[in-house]
């Protein structure tokens, strides 16, 4: 069977059986509180909290980081009747693919407060929708809460729903991303979307990891991801010991084992690690002199990296940009993948890949327009 066939083969298996799961357990955390004209639902949300909200909604607002991403991921895009000021900004440099999507028409809704959760109750009071969705990363400054969700209620007498963020890191923080999404998907009707994109996520994930999963320990190629963006752009020493697409494509992170999402890593000890291949995260650019990128070109210590000197530099997009871009994430480990292991994916094409996860999350293929972003420097070697 050719792994093309497979991989297609076992993306359906997964979305078959995730599926068949969710219409066995119904409408778990939902119960229909009324009929006809004016019907309501009990929702649970991310939070344990009980919220009676129309069913379905026709007009909601978005507040945190990542929440209008995943409105769009479920096809909710239409719903929205404001946004926070991170979507009506004009970024000199676009990051995030829903916004390359759909910024046009989130630039001309009302305000509805500041990025990152600073909400503005007389504004949303303004605009009058009929949910609002609350979230926020996890773990770090920007999380929301339980009673956030509380205060934002009673100062709008609105319904609140909230969830944590989530992420692909570890099973714990995957399992709240798929909550939020099924609490979202239950407010405003689109259930079986949700369970569609967690399917396609675990389909993918499950993808890359076979394809290598039988490659011997001591044949596993090392690796850093440097300039990793995180609240912003960084330079070389920016990192993740937990980056996904490593982990996917069982590579061997030299940075792993750290204890933490995100690090700072001493350049000494990059320099020790020697790792045989460096990716940087292209959002590095936005440092002075091309932040990593400067840095492999001008430090003599960093230019007598094995990789830099054999011209085993490459960029990959970068994800984190008000909060995570799952979707690229997901793209970025393929590119990845061919990368290193080019005969376990000779079936990959990274770039068309990239446009199939980009439209099947927010419905149009943006890589290009991504990518050029970043004067084009994702998904191939790095001139040093």
């Amino acid at each position: 069977m050719s792994k093309s066939h497979y991989a297609g083969s076992l993306a359906a298996a997964v979305l078959a059986a995730l599926v068949l799961a969710t219409f066995t357990a119904g409408c778990t955390g939902t119960e229909a509180a009324q009929s006809g004209v004016g019907e309501t639902n009990t929702v649970t949300d991310g939070f344990g909290r009980t919220v009676a909200v129309p069913s379905p909604p026709e007009s909601v607002v978005c507040s945190g980081s990542g929440c209008l991403r995943y409105l769009v991921y479920l096809q909710g895009q239409d719903l929205v009747v404001g946004v926070d000021d991170i979507e009506k900004k004009d970024q000199a440099i676009e990051g995030r693919p829903y916004a390359l999507a759909y910024g046009a028409q989130f630039k001309g809704l009302p305000l509805i407060g500041e990025f990152r959760g600073k909400d503005d109750p007389e504004k949303i009071l303004g605009i009058g929708p009929e949910v609002i969705f609350k979230t926020g990363s996890s773990g770090t400054a920007y999380a929301t809460s339980a009673a956030e969700a509380d205060k934002l209620q009673e100062r709008t007498g609105i319904p609140v729903v909230a969830f944590a963020y989530g992420s692909l890191r570890n099973d714990a923080e995957k399992a709240e991303m798929y909550e939020g999404l099924r609490v979202m998907g239950r407010v405003i009707g689109k259930e079986e979307r949700a369970e569609e994109v967690i399917a396609y996520i675990e389909a993918t994930i499950a993808d890359l990891e076979t394809r290598t999963g039988d490659i011997p320990e001591d044949e596993r190629k090392t690796v850093y991801v440097g300039g990793v963006s995180y609240a912003g752009a960084h330079g070389i020493i920016s990192t993740e010991p937990a980056y996904p697409p490593f982990l996917w494509v069982n590579a061997e992170n030299v940075a792993a084992g750290l204890g933490t999402a995100h690090a700072d890593v001493a350049k000494e000890a990059l320099v020790d690690w020697d790792p045989e291949y460096l990716f940087i995260d292209v959002g590095t650019i936005q440092t002075e002199s091309d932040g990593a990128i400067g840095e492999l070109k001008n430090d003599p210590a960093l230019k007598g990296l094995t990789a830099v000197k054999e011209g085993r530099v490459y960029g990959v997009l970068p994800y984190n940009f008000y909060s995570t871009n799952y979707e690229t994430v997901l793209a970025n480990a393929y590119f990845i993948g061919k990368t290193l292991y080019p005969d376990r994916f000779e079936d990959i094409d990274p770039k068309e890949k990239a446009d199939e996860i980009y439209t099947f999350f927010i419905g149009k293929p943006v890589f290009s327009e991504h990518n050029s972003q970043y004067r084009d420097l994702g998904f191939g070697k790095i001139p040093l």
